[in-house]
């Protein structure tokens, strides 16, 4: 336990996800090491991200604008939509230059134990987005864990009545991993061999 204001700040970093308090402390130490010039920068650029960043009023994505630059690019194919949970997967995906569709963030993942159901996810707003038929193929991108499976399965079920081809990622990917952690080649790779669900 240290005193005041350095407890504060490493009270704060350790409710960061993946830090735990050794790993807060290190930080701390670090920012408290550094020169004034570096930590106000840091400082400014947290407070920035704050103001400045969005989410795209289309497919949830980060953006600086009402909508990302991913959504504004005509040469995407509109026809073909990748569920992900998180902006983080959109990043990982479009590392492999597999896939030139658009996106559709869910916001996470249907986990009963920390009490996220289906309607704390953005299902309504994909389901708006599917109602003008112009979407004919959705693929369900969701980390290949067990959050990510129940996901894909009630969403599946949701989408396959509409006619849709509704596919899932094909193995490849890790089973309790994450998509952001995936390289580019097994992502690649699982990407080509996607299958169709409800078949």
């Amino acid at each position: 336990m240290y005193e005041g204001i350095v407890q504060d700040l490493i009270d704060e970093l350790g409710r960061l996800p993946g830090v735990g308090p050794k790993s807060a402390q290190r930080i701390a130490f670090h920012i408290l090491s550094e020169d004034p010039e570096d930590v106000k920068r840091l400082a400014e650029v947290l407070l920035e991200v704050k103001e400045k960043v969005q989410f795209c009023e289309i497919c949830g994505n980060v953006a600086q604008n009402p909508q990302c630059r991913i959504c504004l690019d005509p040469k995407r194919d509109p026809s073909v939509l990748c569920v992900v949970e998180e902006p983080k997967d959109v990043v990982a995906i479009e590392k492999t230059r597999e896939f030139r569709g658009g996106y559709h963030i869910l916001g996470g993942s249907i986990n009963p134990i920390d009490g996220v159901g289906p309607d704390d996810l953005r299902i309504r707003e994909l389901m708006l987005r599917l109602a003008d038929g112009s979407v004919t193929e959705v693929i369900l991108a969701t980390d290949p864990n067990l959050e990510g499976e129940a996901t894909a399965t009630y969403l599946s079920r949701l989408l396959v009545p509409l006619g849709l081809t509704v596919s899932r990622l094909a193995s490849g990917l890790p089973v309790g991993g994450d998509l952001e952690y995936a390289d580019e080649i097994t992502l690649g790779r699982a990407f080509a061999g996607r299958r169709q669900v409800g078949s």
